[in-house]
C-alpha cells in the first residue's frame, strides 16, 4: 500500500477588486510568499479566470460595479466549492456582510484597511484548513476501501485470514512510518519558519538552532521526558518569533545598549509571540516557554516577575542557553564575548539569573569532552542513497537546506551537487557513522 503523499505545489491566489490600488497592495503583500497571485478587475474576469484556473483561494472585495463581492462568490460556491473564499469589505454594513456569508458560505470577511500580518495569517490559515481536508478525505476514502476489503476477506477462505493478517500488519507499520514522517515535517516546518525569522538579521542567522540544541541536550541531563524535552527544543526554535516585527535598528541594537523606548518594544516580544502561537493547539505547551524565557530565577525577571521554580523548567533552559549564546553573537552585549568568558558568566549567574540545577546540567556538558558522537563529515561526491543526516544541512547563509535525519537518495544528492558547483561555496554535511536506510 503506497503511503506517499501528493508532491506540494504552490497554492494559487485569486484576489478581485475593482480598484486598481487594493490588488496592486495584496499582489505586493502576498509575492513575497510562496504563492501564485492572480488578480481580476471585477466579478465576471474573476469567473472566467477560475474557468481556467485551478484556484485555492479567492479574496474578492464587497463593493464592486455590476456584480458584487457577494453575488461573486455565491457563483464561486456553486461551481468551486473547494475553492477557499474570503470576503473583502470596506464598510460598515453588517448585515450584508451576514448575509454574503450565509449565501456564499465564505470562511472569514477582512476589514479595509487590513493588517498586513493578519491578512497573511488568515490566509495562512485558510490554506492549511483545506490541506486537512483533503488530507482527511483521502483518509477516509482510504479507511472505508480497507473496511470493504475487511468484509470480503471475512467472508472468504480461513487462509486468507492469515493472509490478511500480515497485510495489516504491513498497513499497520505503514501508517506507523507516515505517522513518524508526519512528526518530522512538523518540525521541519518549524525550522523553516525559524529561518524565515531569522532572515531579519546577521546575529540571529544559526542562533535558534543553536539554542535549541543546547536546550535539549541541557534537558536530557535533567532526565526530562522526551516529550517534555521536545516542547522545549520547539520553544527555543520559535523563541524569537515576536521579533519578527521589530524594526531593522531595533533588532541590531545590543539589549544593554537599548534605550527606554526600545526596551519596552523589547519586553513585549515574549507575549507577541504567545499571541502569535495561540491559534495552535499542538504549540500552547512551547508558547508558555516562550513567555516565561525572560524570567530571573531571582523573580526580577519579566513579563511575570515570576520566582524559582514557579517559572517553566523548559522556561529556565531556554534562558540559559539563549543567553549564552547571545553573549557570543553581541545581542546581550555590545562587544561578543569569548566563548569560555560567556561560559564563566553564566555559571556566575546560577542562583539569581539562573536555576543552579540548570547551571550545573550546563557544566556537565561543556566539560565533557569525551562525548561519543556517531557522526561524520563527508564530501558531497562520496554521498549514496541511503544514508542519514546528524545534523541540519545549512547554506553558507545560515538557511536550513534539509533537517537532522533526511534519508538521502540519489535525487537530492544530485540537486546538493548542483547547489554547491555552481556557488562555489562548500556544504558541509555530516551523515550518521553507522546508521542506513
Amino acid at each position: 500500500m503506497s503511503t506517499e503523499s501528493v508532491p506540494e505545489v504552490m497554492p494559487v491566489l485569486l484576489f478581485v477588486d475593482d480598484e486598481p490600488n487594493i490588488l496592486s497592495s495584496l499582489r505586493r503583500l502576498f509575492r513575497q510568499h510562496s504563492y501564485k497571485i492572480l488578480i481580476a478587475n471585477g466579478g465576471q474576469e474573476g469567473l472566467e479566470i477560475l474557468e481556467k484556473e485551478t484556484i485555492d483561494l479567492v479574496i474578492s472585495d464587497m463593493r464592486m460595479p455590476v456584480m458584487d463581492g457577494a453575488i461573486f462568490l455565491t457563483h464561486v460556491k456553486a461551481r468551486w466549492p473547494d475553492t477557499i473564499r474570503l470576503l473583502l469589505t470596506g464598510y460598515a454594513d453588517i448585515q450584508s456582510t451576514i448575509d454574503a456569508i450565509n449565501r456564499g458560505e465564505i470562511y472569514r470577511y477582512i476589514t479595509k484597511p487590513w493588517n498586513d500580518n493578519d491578512i497573511l495569517l488568515v490566509v495562512k490559515q485558510a490554506l492549511e484548513r483545506k490541506s486537512l481536508e483533503i488530507e482527511k478525505k483521502r483518509l477516509e476514502e482510504l479507511t472505508q476501501r480497507q473496511n470493504e476489503e475487511l468484509k470480503s476477506l471475512n467472508a472468504s477462505l480461513e487462509i486468507k485470514v492469515n493472509e490478511r493478517t500480515a497485510d495489516l500488519k504491513k498497513a499497520h507499520a505503514s501508517l506507523l512510518h507516515a505517522n513518524d514522517k508526519l512528526k518530522s515535517n512538523f518540525l521541519t516546518s518549524i525550522k523553516v519558519f525559524s529561518n524565515v525569522v531569522e532572515m531579519r538579521g546577521d546575529k540571529l542567522v544559526g542562533h535558534s538552532r543553536r539554542v535549541a540544541d543546547l536546550s535539549r541536550k541541557i534537558a536530557k541531563k535533567l532526565n526530562l521526558d522526551t516529550r517534555e524535552a521536545q516542547e522545549i527544543f520547539v520553544a527555543a526554535l520559535l523563541a524569537d518569533i515576536g521579533k519578527i516585527g521589530f524594526s531593522d535598528e531595533l533588532l541590531a541594537t545590543p539589549v544593554n545598549q537599548m534605550n527606554g523606548e526600545q526596551l519596552g518594544h523589547f519586553h513585549k516580544h515574549t507575549l507577541r509571540a504567545e499571541q502569535l502561537l495561540m491559534p495552535l493547539q499542538d504549540l500552547q505547551g512551547a508558547a508558555k516557554i516562550i513567555r516565561a524565557q525572560h524570567e530571573r530565577f531571582d523573580g526580577r525577571g519579566f513579563p511575570d516577575g515570576l520566582v524559582g521554580e514557579n517559572i517553566p523548567i523548559g522556561a529556565r533552559i531556554l534562558s540559559l542557553a539563549s543567553d549564552y549564546d547571545n553573549l557570543q553573537n553581541g545581542s546581550l552585549v555590545q562587544k561578543r564575548v569569548y566563548m569560555e568568558d560567556a561560559q564563566a558568566l553564566i555559571i556566575r549567574g546560577a542562583g539569581n539569573r539562573y536555576d543552579e540545577k540548570v547551571v550545573a546540567a550546563f557544566k556537565q556538558i561543556i566539560s565533557n569532552q569525551a562525548e561519543e558522537i556517531d557522526d561524520k563529515e563527508i564530501a558531497i561526491t562520496h554521498l549514496q542513497p541511503g544514508m542519514i543526516l546528524s545534523t541540519d544541512l545549512i547554506s553558507k547563509e545560515g538557511m536550513l537546506l534539509l533537517p537532522a535525519d533526511y534519508v538521502l537518495d540519489q535525487h537530492v544528492i544530485d540537486k546538493l551537487a548542483l547547489f554547491e558547483n555552481p556557488a562555489g561555496t562548500k556544504l558541509i554535511i555530516r551523515v550518521h557513522s553507522n546508521r542506513r536506510k
